[in-house]
């Protein structure tokens, strides 16, 4: 509802006020009656929505922000957790790190490593793999090798031979050069031919085809030559491809043991929302209390305009009371000599209420009683509500004492790797092994003095909103005795013939009442009996063997104490009366006689006026 239709329905209320006021006297009577109610059920039910508010905003959301504030500090402990083990991975991690980024950084250099190996690789591959020193009409026999090893021990047996023949062929082209210069050099006929003849013994060249044994027999390749080779020239062809790196980062999400994400932002995160939602519900119990507030307000007027309506509509209705007038009446009667009524009887007291009286009447202490043990059940309520509050208050503040935790990180390491060499895999260490080469010193010193809980403790204006409404709704529940008789004040001021009728209509229902009183107790009296012994009359014999002797009236219930008591002298019987008792009874009892003179048509009934709450 907003403002401006509050305050519309506020100046509608007045109105009606006014108007009602002004031309009903029925209206003035329900207003008035509305402070007396106020001491009443209805007032209580206020002041009870008024305790449950004072709890709602006392240790209820005490208790509610003390937990919380504990479980922001669990997510604090837990965020400076992993603070420290960020700090202590970041130490442990960096030289990886620095390894990997100086790869990805040096990318472009090991490419030219790996072509500048290929390149030098590639004369021993035309070496192995080439087809020279040897016939190329003989490579079909060379080529029927199975393997790199066979390919090459054929190669180098072929290119073997070749050097043979070779030098042969040479050593033949020496005799020739020879025999020429030396037909040359001499002129004569006859004696040239003789004197260089023996440059004509090229057959002596042919000597050297001996070899052509060893070649084959011990030709000077490894056994193991073919297969390095392969494995080599595997491993070159791989260098020489294209070589590029690229850091992947993998995250990997883990559930701690509490079933909760082990990020902080996560965690926290949770923990609002959990505190939210249930501050939400509080909210709303907030919202149903002012609810609540307002319709026992209203409930207020209701009984207000309910109690004038009956009032005036039923004439029995809380008419149990001795008033002035009802004094009056019997004055006159008794001045007249007539048949009077005061003072009452025993057995008509607890018919009646003397609102001039201060004692409590026993209809009244039922609604006493029945009060306060309402009040009696919501202070036990709040007491259990304020100690568990002090419990969890006093568990908090022993956790802030002693969960102080000072944290003292201490790291530090020197690391020196010296790779020699020139060559591509010592460089390669040099730039991998080498990142290793840090030095680092860590010393850090922290606390989680700002994560430990700060429980608050209940003030004392939150003891009084949860106990003055308390003690205020006991007063009331003695107050609503004198309040309730305060109704009828009021409504005989403003209805005064009708509190004439009810008066009068009193006295002469009880005057019938009193013409057959000593009927109606004889009938009572009758059927009661003296027959049936129940655990009560078991009780008081064996304290009466005990010299402890109690005695009620069977009239009116007063209780008798020492020789005060009249009995019965019929033997069996153990009924007691109050001497005023006994003489109303004509100083007959009642009941010792027997059931079968007893007739139901004389029972009446006690009950015609009712007294109201």
């Amino acid at each position: 509802m907003t403002s401006v239709n509050r305050l519309l329905a506020a100046y509608a209320f007045v109105a009606v006020c006014i108007l009602g006021g002004a031309f009903s006297s029925y209206f003035r009577c329900s207003v008035l009656l509305i402070f007396p109610s106020m001491l009443g059920s209805r007032g209580r039910a206020y002041l009870m929505l008024f305790v449950l508010y004072g709890l709602y905003m006392g240790p209820i959301a005490n208790i509610h922000r003390n937990v919380q504030d504990v479980a922001f500090s669990m997510g604090c402990n837990i965020e400076l957790q992993i603070k420290h083990s960020k700090v202590m991975w970041r130490v442990v991690m960096e030289p990886f790190i620095q390894v990997v980024q100086g790869i990805v950084e040096d990318n472009g250099e090991f490419q030219e490593e790996a072509k500048s190996v290929s390149r030098k690789f590639q004369s021993i591959r035309d070496e192995v793999m080439g087809q020279y020193g040897y016939d190329s009409m003989e490579q079909g026999p060379v080529a029927a090798g199975n393997s790199t090893q066979d390919l090459y021990a054929a190669k180098t047996m072929m290119r073997c031979d070749n050097v043979v023949e070779q030098g042969i062929e040479r050593c033949r082209e020496w005799f020739e050069v020879k025999w020429q210069d030396c037909m040359d050099t001499i002129k004569a006929p006859v004696i040239n031919h003789i004197l260089c003849v023996s440059m004509r013994f090229h057959f002596l060249c042919d000597i050297m085809r001996v070899m052509k044994t060893w070649c084959r027999e011990d030709i000077p390749v490894e056994g193991n030559f073919g297969q390095t080779f392969d494995k080599l020239n595997f491993s070159i062809d791989a260098l020489s491809k294209e070589f590029s790196t690229n850091v992947v980062l993998q995250e990997e999400e883990q559930q701690s043991v509490f079933g909760v994400s082990a990020l902080q932002e996560d965690f926290t995160e949770g923990l609002s929302k959990a505190f939210e939602e249930t501050k939400v519900i509080l909210d709303q119990f907030l919202g149903l209390i002012q609810l609540l507030l307002s319709c026992t307000f209203i409930t207020i007027f209701t009984s207000a305009f309910g109690y004038a309506r009956q009032y005036t509509q039923d004439i029995r209705f809380d008419n149990i009371y001795i008033t002035t007038y009802f004094r009056q009446i019997d004055a006159r009667r008794k001045r007249a000599d007539k048949r009077y009524l005061l003072p009452l009887k025993k057995a008509e007291r607890s018919l009646f209420i003397n609102p001039r009286s201060l004692s409590i009447h026993p209809s009244e202490l039922k609604l006493v009683m029945a009060g306060l043990l309402q009040v009696v059940s919501l202070a036990v309520f709040v007491c259990v509500l304020l100690a568990v509050d002090m419990v969890l208050h006093h568990i908090f503040d022993i956790i802030r004492r002693h969960t102080f935790t000072e944290f003292s990180l201490t790291s530090s390491h020197h690391i020196d790797i010296n790779v020699g060499g020139q060559s591509m895999m010592a460089k390669l260490l040099r730039k991998t092994i080498g990142a290793f080469n840090t030095s680092s010193n860590l010393d850090m010193q922290s606390s989680n003095q700002h994560c430990l809980p700060q429980p608050r403790a209940l003030t004392i204006e939150d003891y009084l909103w949860s106990f003055v409404p308390l003690l205020m709704m006991a007063l009331m529940c003695c107050l609503q005795v004198y309040s309730n008789r305060l109704r009828r004040v009021i409504s005989a001021f403003y209805f005064p013939k009708r509190e004439k009728r009810r008066a009068l209509f009193l006295y002469n229902l009880q005057i019938q009442r009193r013409i057959s009183y000593t009927k109606r107790q004889r009938t009572r009296l009758m059927q009661l009996g003296t027959g049936e012994k129940t655990v009560l009359s078991g009780v008081l014999s064996r304290l009466e063997r005990l010299g402890c002797r109690l005695r009620w009236c069977c009239v009116c219930g007063e209780r008798q104490r020492g020789d005060r008591a009249v009995e019965c002298t019929v033997p069996g019987c153990q009924a007691a009366y109050c001497p005023q008792c006994w003489r109303d009874l004509s100083r007959i009892c009642y009941a010792c006689v027997p059931t079968s003179n007893w007739d139901p048509a004389e029972s009446c009934s006690d009950t015609d006026m009712y007294y109201v709450h």
